[in-house]
């Protein structure tokens, strides 16, 4: 049953929408798309994905939009392959070729010393394609009005960085089958460009899937054509709240409370969590400071509770 018809939210159609994005459209399409379909405006999204990629995509719908900026979407993973032997001016498939080489002749051996050196917590510059800022502008827009860009290294942490398989590709190209984990704020055609250069033989992206974004995955995920023909949310916003956040039982009486802004009593659970009442209703994420366990967004205010 979709969710705007489910009774049991008590917020009708809000929640977290997981979807597999398809190859060749952008984030911002899935959100306008995603908008027909739900018959609302009131979509966001927590993070883009190139318009290549394709995997998992957070969205949040209605009310559980204000949820996006306190999700703690910090880890992500990835699936791509990388072609060794040539390098990009976008560090992807879409770019133009800047340099091309014989890669055949690189072990397994060269290629794992140099992914170690990509693992943990590392120096990274971003694709100079990146949604970056710079001097107000996205990076990618600069460089495709032909204008010359340079981004500072900033810190990122590659937690896994495995090489599943290698291929052999006509012209001397190699392409690596790899999983990726990673911070957010990782580029992972980054790491096929470094990869590339420090052996030698240039790098980029060929094919990206994102499969995780902080507790979300693929198995939550929906196409936009399963969507279509079942409109309504992966998770509502109690599911939503529950599965992203660690959460706290309490009585209908703090949940009265919370609902109209006022404090519960701290119990000692560090960072932002979920409180949660006897019906299995979120009724506010919540902070503990000093004495006062606080609100910093009521889920389920008072006029909305059932």
């Amino acid at each position: 049953m979709p969710a705007r018809e489910k009774p049991s939210s008590g917020l009708v159609g809000a929640g977290i929408l997981i979807v597999d994005k398809e190859a060749g459209i952008t984030s911002h399409d899935v959100v306008a798309r995603c908008r027909k379909l739900l018959n609302t405006r009131k979509v966001g999204h927590a993070g883009t994905l190139d318009p290549m990629a394709t995997g998992v995509l957070v969205l949040g719908v209605e009310r559980a939009t204000k949820l996006l900026g306190l999700l703690a979407l910090t880890t992500k993973a990835y699936s791509a392959t990388i072609r060794l032997g040539a390098s990009t001016d976008t560090d992807d498939a879409e770019g133009r070729t800047l340099s091309s080489a014989d890669a055949s002749g690189v072990t397994d051996a060269e290629i794992a010393a140099v992914v170690a050196t990509l693992t943990g917590d590392i120096e990274q510059i971003p694709a100079s394609v990146s949604a970056i800022k710079v001097d107000g502008q996205r990076a990618h827009a600069l460089v495709r009005a032909g204008e010359s860009v340079e981004l500072a290294a900033r810190p990122v942490t590659v937690s896994s960085f495995e090489i599943l398989g290698r291929r052999s590709a006509e012209g001397g190209f190699v392409d690596l089958d790899v999983n990726v984990e990673c911070s957010s704020g990782t580029y992972i055609r980054s790491l096929a460009r470094d990869l590339g250069r420090a052996l030698g033989v240039g790098g980029h992206l060929t094919a990206l899937r994102r499969t995780r974004v902080g507790p979300f995955t693929l198995d939550h995920a929906r196409t936009l054509d399963e969507l279509s023909e079942s409109p309504g949310v992966s998770l509502d916003i109690d599911q939503a709240a529950q599965t992203a956040f660690p959460h706290r039982q309490i009585t209908d009486d703090e949940a009265e409370a919370i609902s109209q802004g006022r404090w519960l009593e701290p119990i000692g659970m560090k960072g932002t969590y979920a409180a949660v009442d006897p019906s299995g209703h979120t009724i506010a994420l919540l902070q503990e400071k000093g004495r006062r366990a606080s609100s910093v967004m009521v889920v389920r205010p008072a006029t909305l509770r059932q």
